[in-house]
């Protein structure tokens, strides 16, 4: 049998001489034994075969029916839902009926009001992040992921036109939430990496692992503004990353919701409630979409 190095096994394969060193030295490379220090490696050996990353049903369902862009389904329904009601939370005038007329023929349909061009492109947008989440949701989350969420969300819109507005980075100027101060731009970036890092540790995040890391999300509040948008798609993103149903946060929970975010901390059971409640629903359409 003819044999090759370590180094030339790693370069017909595309990987790094350290990785091809690794495989050898745990037994991943059938028939390669060492001469010294010198590995021998079968010239006809293949790359160990990594295996297949485990993802749950509804992650499954999301992507078959976002690529075939399959109108009726739980994505359909999905991208909609989320879409509309995070965006109507922080204001947009956009109905339900227009979101859905945007995803399915980018069109408003009929309308009556002045419609502002920032809830349209939003509504685009958010679509947008909703995809990203979908094609992502097995990654570990970082820093890059979400100001990319932030900058997908406000591509295009009037903030991206003001100068002092940093799409897709974080905060350059104070900001509060609900009358409360939150963490100046010149401390944001620790604390999102130690934020991050905490929520990185875990092997299989829970639920309450989810909401505290949206409650500081939202308290260090890192954007200047689309920070309750952002926060909400991380959270999905989080649910469909540790096989937890996701949940969406309507406009008649909305209250509860803020008064769970309010009081997280003293009383917890006011946010875990609300999401519990909302994802009761989310769990109702998986049910009836077979999933």
């Amino acid at each position: 049998m003819e044999y090759i190095s370590v180094s030339q096994f790693a370069e017909k394969h595309g990987i790094s001489e350290r990785t091809a060193r690794n495989y050898c030295a745990v037994g991943k490379i059938e028939g390669a034994f060492l001469t010294g220090k010198t590995w021998n490696v079968p010239a006809d050996a293949v790359l160990p075969q990594k295996k297949k990353l485990k993802i749950s049903p509804l992650l499954e369902r999301l992507r078959q029916e976002k690529e075939r862009r399959l109108k009726g389904g739980i994505y359909h329904r999905t991208q909609i839902d989320l879409t509309y009601n995070s965006n109507h939370i922080e204001g947009s005038r956009l109905t339900k009926e227009q979101t859905r007329y945007i995803f399915e023929v980018n069109t408003l349909g009929v309308t009556t009001e002045n419609t502002r061009i920032d809830d349209i492109l939003e509504t685009i947008n958010h679509f947008r992040c909703i995809d990203y989440i979908i094609d992502h949701a097995t990654e570990k989350i970082t820093e890059p992921h979400v100001k990319q969420l932030h900058l997908m969300l406000k591509h295009n819109t009037s903030d991206s036109l003001k100068s002092w507005f940093a799409v897709g980075d974080y905060k350059r100027l104070p900001n509060e939430v609900g009358g409360e101060e939150t963490v100046l731009p010149q401390d944001v970036q620790k604390r999102m990496k130690a934020l991050l890092a905490e929520y990185n540790a875990n092997k299989k995040a829970s639920f309450d692992d989810i909401l505290d890391f949206h409650v500081q999300f939202e308290r260090i509040h890192p954007f200047q503004d689309g920070n309750g948008r952002v926060g909400r798609l991380l959270m999905f993103w989080q649910c469909l990353q540790n096989n937890i149903a996701p949940f969406i946060i309507t406009e008649e929970l909305r209250m509860f919701y803020y008064r769970g975010l309010q009081n997280w901390g003293q009383v917890n059971g006011y946010l875990r409630d609300t999401c519990l409640t909302a994802q009761d629903e989310y769990k109702k359409l998986m049910e009836y979409f077979r999933i």
